[in-house]
């Protein structure tokens, strides 16, 4: 029987909750497709930080360099100062391990979660991939004259032809890996006729950002010959907002820097349907990957049972999958639109018409 070892870092508030329920389908799903999981937890997070001063020491960076995937619940704790956890844990491990890309799937499995009139889930099913080693959280920069009224701040986004170009090079790869050979929807007759059955849109800023994204959309240009089986397409980030909410059926895979990613990102996921849904994951493909909900620790739930742990189970099966587990991952993405159409009231926090527990429980029922 195969066996994985994964890290596990429940971290603050509502973080080792849903966590809770993640691990417990994932090994529902273990159960079933016939391989083990071995959990391996870390404290690491607000309450440790209080207690010892330590966020995360360069011994756990390399311990935790030694497994293939890492499971993140959240970090986030209202005693510590907004920044310390968030750049010492989530952005040290994303950058120390290289992993450059972040994964957000974008999923719409119920109509009436979606706050779009008239979308359903054939229209919301797209992919973002967010470089995410490079751009403005390379915290390059500074302060000029700090505390004065002359004061000048700088914040530079770092973008290089290495970080671009593997960052397009897996989104591309991704495009035309992820219809399987079937046309993708937003196609025109012309386009399948002509073999391609998939779109890749560059989102950026080429009009007004003119050396970042000039680097981007040449090198973007120079690549998508490679890949003829992918239509490539390019947006300005503005306008990907305003298309997003009005037609969310024109994506299909949309690839953009570190900055840009974080923000649509978030529209993506209320129009999936919030962030009780949305996972992702933060990945070295040759390397060790870090899968997580979108949503942060949601202190105020903490121990009552009513956080929604829908996104951290979706953060599993994206864990599953990479690790090679594809049929045990689709499983479990398929037992949570079930339980959405059938049981589910509300994705909210405390309107789902059952518990954090419960929801895990039913989940872990239908994989099974």
């Amino acid at each position: 029987m195969k066996s994985y070892h994964v890290a596990v870092i429940g971290g603050d508030g509502t973080g080792p909750e849903v966590t809770r329920e993640a691990l417990k389908v994932c090994e529902a799903a273990g159960r079933k497709f016939g391989f083990t999981l071995n959990w391996h937890h870390y404290d690491f997070g607000g309450d440790r930080y209080l207690r010892t001063g330590e966020v995360l020491p360069d011994s756990a960076v390399e311990e935790l360099r030694q497994y293939k995937a890492i499971f993140l619940g959240a970090v986030g704790h209202p005693q510590v100062k907004p920044g310390i956890l968030e750049k010492g844990i989530l952005l040290r491990l994303r950058f120390e391990l290289e992993q450059y890309i972040n994964l957000r799937p974008v999923r719409l499995y119920r109509a009436e979660d979606c706050p779009l009139k008239d979308k359903g889930p054939e229209h919301v099913d797209f992919v973002v991939v967010r470089e995410n080693n490079e751009g403005l959280y390379t915290g390059a920069g500074g302060f000029l004259f700090k505390g004065t009224p002359h004061e000048v701040a700088i914040q530079e986004s770092v973008n290089t032809r290495r970080g671009v170009e593997r960052c397009l090079k897996y989104a591309f790869e991704l495009a035309g890996k992820r219809r399987n050979g079937k046309p993708w929807k937003g196609l025109k007759p012309e386009d399948v006729a002509a073999g391609k059955t998939a779109q890749l849109t560059l989102c950026g800023k080429t009009n007004v950002l003119t050396y970042a994204f000039d680097l981007w959309w040449r090198t973007f240009q120079e690549l998508a010959p490679n890949y003829p089986a992918v239509k490539s397409d390019y947006a300005h980030v503005d306008a990907i907002c305003m298309w997003f909410v009005k037609n969310p059926e024109w994506f299909d895979v949309i690839v953009t820097d570190n900055m840009f990613g974080d923000i649509i990102t978030d529209l993506a996921a209320m129009i999936q349907g919030g962030l009780g849904v949305a996972a992702g994951g933060n990945i070295n493909p040759e390397g060790t990957s870090m899968f997580e909900p979108m949503g942060g620790s949601a202190p105020k739930y903490t121990g009552q049972n009513v956080i929604n742990p829908l996104a951290a189970i979706n953060a599993g099966a994206m864990m599953l999958d990479f690790l090679g587990e594809s049929q045990a991952a689709t499983a479990i993405e398929d037992a949570v639109i079930q339980i959405i159409n059938t049981k589910v009231k509300s994705l909210a926090a405390g309107r789902m018409g059952y518990g954090t527990r419960e929801i895990g429980d039913l989940v872990a029922e239908a994989v099974a």
